[in-house]
């Protein structure tokens, strides 16, 4: 699957492997078949993706910023 309203080549299907939440931002690895994945989002975001351990996400990777998109 492609998140096609995101133009990102790198999108990579995976689950969330592991969540270090914080105040502000937490610290998002999501497991792919090419490795591991970490993305730093607010932890709004995780809240209102309802984000939890082995949720299915892509992670949309652009230069250095890795986004999340859960399925």
């Amino acid at each position: 699957m492609s998140i096609q309203a995101i133009n990102v080549r790198n999108q990579f299907k995976g689950k969330v492997r592991e969540i270090i939440r914080g105040d502000v931002v937490s610290e998002v690895d999501v497991e792919t078949p090419w490795g591991i994945v970490t993305s730093v989002i607010t932890t709004r975001s995780v809240d209102d993706l309802q984000l939890v351990v082995g949720s299915d996400v892509v992670a949309l990777v652009k230069s250095t910023e890795v986004s999340i998109a859960k399925l």
